[in-house]
């Protein structure tokens, strides 16, 4: 009884969140306000959505532990040789080939206390690190179905494989971080902005144990390799690398094993969000969306799906944005609902909520003692999800 009361006064705020999200999805079934078919669609849907996400972050926290990010962040810092400019190009393709090949939850919750503590350890200032970080996460999430939750959602629906996604989004994916980066360049790396204007390169880090280092850092390659090159689901290529992790962590050091790298919090929330979005959905808001979206799979219709896609979750959240809105979408256009996945992955980057990523990456910089002004954060924000949103699917419609 007393170790159970103490869990529950360890829980987190956001754990509180999740519980309540799925008792609430769960409530709404009990009532008869969510049908049990389109809650029984909804389960059938995030079943292997949960099997990837829960295997791709265990997958993420043992290469965070082998000490792979500290590594490349170390090479990342001394390659730029003490050059604001060359450090900024540096971190931006960091961060974005963090995202797009291990998932942006990856980049707020792994990265990002990686990105500050190097910010420390070579004496430059924290905010544009973070900064680059948070914004990359959701606007890089766009190449390859791994790189988001919304990413698997759209690329079942419109029968794409992880090469065909990424064939239709390479260039929204290039126009949303070439934006990403002017705006992080103005906003928080330019002379004035950045705190001093060079650095001391750190020197080379060396993982305390090779053996891991090597073995994790091949698992994600070869995970990597796998989504791209096979025809095997998603959370089968993720749990593979996983295990390959884990039996190297297993034989080398086994107290790093533990329940906690499973990310709990997720895995609960996910589900609780399809159960509550199917509710929303089938009583009113799959007329509203449809109606502010409308039918026109041309120009107009994909600017308007964008539009509804990063405005709505900016109020909301992306992930039951992203759903409740797929189903407003007509099932021939798929150019409008790929426009309507830009709005959903780019555009949640002006309120803390917007994402997942977003609120996780809030809770990492508040643990690491680095303020981030929520006006400087909206209003930056603001400036970034429109542009980038709007050149992002003028770049989907150019290339269709």
């Amino acid at each position: 009884m007393l170790l159970s009361v103490r869990a529950i006064h360890r829980l987190h705020a956001l754990d509180w969140v999740a519980g309540g999200v799925l008792a609430c999805g769960l409530l709404c079934l009990a009532t008869g306000l969510l049908p049990t078919e389109p809650a029984g669609d909804a389960m059938v849907r995030v079943i292997p959505l949960l099997a990837f996400l829960g295997t791709v972050i265990v997958l993420a926290e043992l290469t965070s532990r082998a000490q792979v990010f500290d590594v490349v962040a170390s090479a990342v810092a001394r390659a730029g040789r003490g050059s604001y400019p060359a450090l900024f190009v540096l971190c931006v393709v960091f961060a974005s080939v963090t995202t797009i090949t291990l998932n942006l939850d990856t980049t707020a919750v792994l990265l990002t206390p990686v990105m500050l503590a190097l910010a420390s350890r070579v004496g430059i200032a924290a905010v544009p690190l973070a900064m680059t970080t948070v914004w990359l996460a959701n606007t890089a999430s766009l190449l390859l179905p791994v790189s988001n939750l919304t990413n698997l959602l759209a690329a079942d629906r419109v029968a794409l494989s992880p090469a065909g996604l990424a064939a239709r989004m390479w260039a929204p994916q290039l126009v949303s971080i070439a934006v990403t980066t002017v705006c992080l360049w103005l906003f928080f790396w330019r002379r004035g902005r950045r705190g001093s204007d060079g650095y001391v390169p750190p020197a080379a880090h060396r993982p305390a144990d090779r053996v891991l280092f090597r073995v994790c850092a091949l698992a994600c390659a070869g995970f990597l390799l796998a989504i791209l090159l096979a025809d095997i689901p998603l959370w089968m290529a993720s749990a593979a690398a996983a295990l390959v992790a884990a039996a190297a962590f297993a034989v080398r050091q086994r107290s790093a094993l533990r329940v906690s790298l499973i990310p709990w919090r997720l895995l609960v929330l996910v589900p609780g969000l399809f159960l509550v979005v199917e509710t929303v959905n089938v009583n009113g808001l799959h007329d509203a969306l449809s109606a502010a979206m409308g039918t026109d799979g041309g120009l107009l219709g994909l600017f308007r799906a964008g539009a509804v896609g990063g405005g709505m979750s900016n109020v909301l959240n992306n992930l039951p944005v992203y759903l409740a809105a797929e189903s407003a979408v007509p099932v021939g256009n798929h150019d409008q609902l790929l426009a309507l996945l830009i709005g959903t992955n780019v555009g949640p980057v002006v309120t803390p909520w917007a994402s997942l990523a977003t609120l996780l990456w809030f809770e990492r910089c508040h643990a690491q003692g680095v303020k981030v002004s929520l006006k400087v954060f909206l209003g930056t924000g603001a400036v970034l999800a429109t542009g980038a949103v709007l050149a992002s699917v003028a770049a989907l419609a150019a290339t269709r």
